[in-house]
This record gives C-alpha cells, structure tokens and sequence, in this order.
C-alpha cells in the first residue's frame, strides 16, 4: 500500500467511507488548510481524538487514533473571512504510520492507505440489517428531513454489504474503541456480521 503525508483533522467523532460530515471552520490553522484544499482540489485525513480536545489548547496532550478516513470537500461556503462551512464526504480508510504537530497547531500525517471495500453482496442471513436501514431511511423521509441532514448521500447502496454495515456504524451510540475497531476491519462481510449482533441484541431486526 502507497504512505503519503497528509494534513489532519483530529476529531471527536469517527467517519466512515461514503459518510458525510459537516464542519464549521474558525481556527486559523484549518482555515488555511481548507483554502488550500479547495484551491489545489486535495483531500485531508480525519482522525478520531483519543485524548484531547478539537479546540487547540496550549500544552494540551494529544493523542490521535491508528486509523481515518480521506475526506473530500463537497460543499463549501465563506459565511465570513474567518468562518467556512463544510460538507465533507469520506473515501479511503488509511493506517497513521506516524503524525507531528506543526508551528501554527495543524496536524501532519504519515499514512498509509488501506484497500477499499469489496462489494459484497448481501447475503440472506444478514438481509435483516439492510431491511432495517431501509425502514429507517423511510421514516425518515416521511418526517421531511431533508437529505442535507442526513449523515450520508444517495445513491443507498441497500445491497451492499459495506456501505450497510458503514451507514449502521455512524447511526448506532456505540463507543468509540467499538467504531474504531470497526473501521479497521478489511473485511465488510464480518463488520456487518457483527453490526447486525448488534442490531438483535438492542431489538432492532425483525423476527
């Protein structure tokens, strides 16, 4: 697999491919990142927060997990010279090799990047997981929330194993180690395996 440097965002939250995520940004440091992006049309890497906080603090420990996401900028809007609004969307999960924090507080990556998904089919014992998204994605269009609400985009690729069981990962409260254990797993059979466990254990499928 090819290693790269790349910016980083150090978040609380974990993305997955395909998953949409919003971002308000202030901070200078991200400020310039975002203009660079836009300009040069590249990708940075999200990466889950295992300790610290999004807003720099002096002396403040940081600690960044193993594994993120590529995202790229969909959307964007200068609400005023210090503050854009973004709609980012993941590709391509990557392992942090190692990162380093720059002068101005921004986040610099090795990474490497992990293989993408195969598609898989669903198979008929997992159905029950696709069924339920489904249903939920229903409910919540006959609620009117608009599809800029929503954590992920059309095309609902309800047939495909990875993009289920990486639509379930955002959704469901699990803690963090869980979705970063999920998100490292190359396997999208086993990791909707185990979201639909999941699923039945909380009542969610149905008999």
């Amino acid at each position: 697999m090819s290693q790269a440097a790349m910016p980083l965002f150090p978040l609380t939250t974990v993305l997955y491919p395909q998953g949409i995520l919003n971002l308000q940004i202030f901070e200078v440091r991200y400020l310039d990142l975002m203009k660079k992006c836009l300009r040069d049309n590249t990708p940075f890497g999200v990466v889950s927060l295992l300790d610290g906080n999004e807003v720099r603090r002096p002396d403040e420990k940081i600690q960044l997990a193993k594994i993120g996401t590529l995202v790229n900028i969909e959307k964007h809007e200068f609400v005023t010279p210090t503050l854009i609004e973004i709609s980012t969307v993941g590709s391509q999960r990557f392992k942090l090799l190692n990162a380093t924090q720059e002068k101005n507080g921004l986040w610099m990556g090795e990474i490497q990047m992990l293989p993408a998904d195969p598609v898989i089919e669903i198979p008929d014992y997992l159905q029950g997981s696709a069924n339920a998204l489904a249903n939920l994605i229903n409910s919540i269009d006959e609620q009117g929330i608009t599809e800029e609400q929503l954590p992920f985009r059309k095309p609902y690729k309800l047939m495909d194993s990875g993009w289920v069981a990486n639509r379930w990962c955002e959704l469901l409260p699990l803690d963090k180690p869980t979705k970063l254990q999920l998100l490292a797993l190359d396997n999208p059979l086993l990791r909707l395996e185990l979201i639909d466990d999941t699923l039945a254990a909380q009542g969610l499928l149905k008999s």
